[in-house]
């Protein structure tokens, strides 16, 4: 790596290519040979987000018979993945869906995109992830915007009010200076044999300049005794378009404040009292500063923070820039805009618009989109793991910690079902992929069809971030945080948890704690358990002893025994020993057979080898004898009295390294789950 010691080596960092590429300058026939080229300079505002999320791909895959669209803009590649979000799928195919269809002009481009759901479920972040991805693709070749500025010799900077060199304010696309009467022709012409990916009629034909440029046009083409051509060739110049919300060129963000603060020309741009003097009237666009934020969204986007808390005088330019794509500065006539519209809110200040008659406009003109809660385990522990990784902490988690955590906060969010055979936490598991016997993917789409508000309720993901930073900066653990302290933590929370107001509600969660308590019991149990028996090839040994009585038993043949030669009945004891663990029944073992001999046979038609980790059932069943018969050569139990012999010791280290090694323990959190399992297998509580 080089050392930057000197200006000259940090200036070797910077492209300059890539520089001059960003500050593009060129006449309005470099413009039109642009267009020509890449037709998409001028796509809409709409166009150009949509097209920007298409560029990094997609994926398509298939959960319970659904076909679901990954879009990796929204996992955050151009930032490392700082900002992605996980687990909501379906609500972000919503999103691009309605992006998509604005996009053609179908109608949801003169809406506003309401992003609606409980505090801490991502819409500020995929509003962000949005505004930060416009920024960059503006930067990118293939997503160039272009603007225009005004050139004014020195006889005619009076027009421009003194200035040589007078930008647009808001940045219009320089196609606007084409009169509206010739520019559907025009645009189809040059659009004819390209291609250019949207309808003609779904681009900004009707668009007017704003009024400070639409009076220097004025002024010039007056100079010039009508005649276009000369203004277009002597006094534009057409530049690139950089959109940055720091900058504010082209992303806008308002957020409401109290009353008696807010005022409608944060929205649409005010007077400059100082030019008053110099141009005689306060309604000369040249004494008025189109910098509101309408304004300065413009060709880009522009995020309501909190819409629904806006003034009701707010709204009324709200619904004109949604559906007629207009704005009203003070004084002046309407000004078209080209930018996309988004906002979100929480559920108290939505069911407030419901409930408001005189809001009735603003809902007609809305799209919502629901963005829930996670209700999946692995997508819950991915946003945890996103805040708590290995890079920005010093101490290690343990295995399960932050997985229990997202187990606790998605019980809090679940509905219970409505079928009494099924409990809240085997929903969960069923949610989450895995298998419970009785249970197929129609039964999984049924309880969700049967729910009413599932992921709008619970517990936030922040709350459980704040208190696994609470236990990381408590000092506890002595370098390891394992998942009993942070769930004390949860609990403790709750007493002053301010959205949490009844004491139902308290007891309710405290219930869902121990659950996932008994849960992590059993994770352990298990993963002990196989630490224990974790011989692969003892496993195989056994796993082919079992597989040659099944297939003997199933072909109704007898098994060879290798040490004697003679020919015995299948061994009944060993394969009912095995099934047992799983908890298959007398009456099932034919089945359980058959099921396993047709998925041998398969394998054996395709020239494979049957390998025992390839049924997950008889592999945890596999697992589970072979624990039961080394057992009591490994007497864990000795822990709890500190009993251990030598040779116990070094058994149990043998145990540990392979905790260590196959589920990321590390060497305190490796022995304290030993110490914990053995005080379960102590007290009896294992099969």
């Amino acid at each position: 790596m080089s050392d930057f010691k000197t200006i000259k080596d940090i200036a070797r960092l910077q492209d300059e290519q890539a520089h001059r590429s960003l500050n593009w300058t060129g006449s309005f026939q470099d413009y039109l040979d642009l267009i020509k080229n890449n037709p998409n300079v001028i796509r809409t505002a709409y166009q150009r987000i949509y097209d920007m999320i298409m560029s990094y791909g997609l994926d398509v895959y298939t959960d319970q018979k659904k076909e679901i669209t990954q879009y990796y803009f929204f996992q955050d590649p151009h930032n490392d993945g700082e900002e992605a979000v996980f687990g909501i799928d379906i609500p972000i195919m919503r999103l691009v869906n309605v992006l998509k269809g604005a996009a053609y002009g179908y109608g949801p481009e003169k809406r506003i995109i309401l992003l609606h759901g409980p505090v801490g479920s991502a819409k500020s972040t995929i509003v962000r992830l949005l505004k930060k991805g416009l920024e960059l693709y503006s930067r990118q070749k293939e997503g160039r915007i272009y603007t225009f500025d005004w050139i004014l010799p020195e006889e005619l900077v009076h027009i421009s009010g003194g200035e040589k060199v007078f930008s647009t304010p808001m940045n219009e696309d320089p196609l606007l200076l084409i009169p509206i009467q010739w520019r559907k022709k025009i645009l189809k012409s040059m659009l004819q044999d390209s291609e250019f990916s949207y309808p003609v009629n779904s681009l900004n034909l009707n668009g007017e300049l704003n009024p400070a440029s639409r009076l220097i046009f004025r002024e010039l083409l007056n100079q010039y005794d009508g005649n276009w051509e000369k203004v277009v060739s002597n006094h534009i110049r057409i530049k690139r378009l950089i959109l940055s919300e720091k900058d504010r060129v082209g992303i806008g963000t308002f957020q409401p404040k109290d009353e008696k603060n807010q005022d409608a020309t944060e929205l649409t741009g005010d007077i400059n009292y100082r030019k008053i003097a110099e141009f005689g009237s306060d309604s000369d666009p040249r004494a008025f500063n189109f910098d509101g934020e309408f304004n300065i969204s413009n060709r880009g986007i522009i995020e309501f923070i909190e819409v629904l808390k806006l003034d009701v005088a707010f709204l009324y330019d709200l619904l004109g820039a949604t559906q007629e794509h207009k704005i009203k500065p003070k004084k002046f006539a309407q000004t078209d805009i080209d930018e996309v519209i988004i906002g979100h809110t929480n559920e108290a200040e939505y069911n407030k618009l419901l409930n408001n008659e005189f809001m009735e406009a603003l809902r007609d003109r809305t799209i919502k989109v629901d963005i829930p809660y996670v209700t999946r385990i692995k997508e819950e522990e991915k946003i945890y793991k996103k805040s708590f990784n290995e890079t920005r902490i010093k101490q290690h988690i343990a295995p399960h910690t932050l997985e229990m955590a997202g187990m606790w906060a998605i019980l809090t969010r679940l509905e219970d079902p409505k079928k009494h055979n099924l409990s809240l936490l085997q929903k969960l598991k069923l949610y989450d992929g895995k298998n419970i016997p009785g249970f197929t993917v129609d039964n999984i789409k049924e309880l969700r069809k049967e729910t009413q508000r599932e992921g709008m309720d619970g517990i936030s993901p922040r709350y459980v971030q704040d208190k696994v930073s609470n236990v990381l900066v408590s000092g506890e653990g002595e370098g390891c945080i394992n998942p009993f302290m942070v769930l004390i933590e949860l609990e403790k929370g709750l007493k002053n948890h301010s959205l949490i107001t009844t004491e139902e509600q308290k007891d309710k969660y405290k219930k869902l704690m121990a659950i996932v308590k008994e849960e992590y019991e059993e994770v352990v149990k298990n993963e002990v358990q196989r630490a224990i028996s974790a011989d692969e090839s003892a496993i195989s040994k056994l796993c082919a002893n079992y597989i040659n009585n099944l297939k003997a038993y199933t072909l109704s043949e007898k098994v060879k025994n290798k040490y004697t030669g003679e020919y015995m009945e299948p061994d009944e004891h060993l394969m009912r020993s095995i099934e047992e663990k799983i908890d298959i029944p007398d009456s099932r073992k034919d089945d359980f057979r058959r099921e396993l001999m047709n998925y041998i046979g398969a394998l054996a038609v395709e020239g494979k080898k049957f390998e025992y980790y390839m049924n997950e059932r008889l592999m945890r069943a596999l697992e589970l004898k072979l624990f039961e018969d080394s057992r009591d050569a490994i007497k864990i139990t000795s822990l709890v009295s500190g009993m251990i012999d030598k040779e116990e010791q070094d058994r149990i280290e043998i145990i540990k390294s392979r905790l260590i090694k196959n589920y990321n323990y590390c060497q305190i959190c490796a022995s304290d789950i030993l110490q914990f399992v053995a005080s379960i297998f102590a007290r009896g509580d294992v099969k």
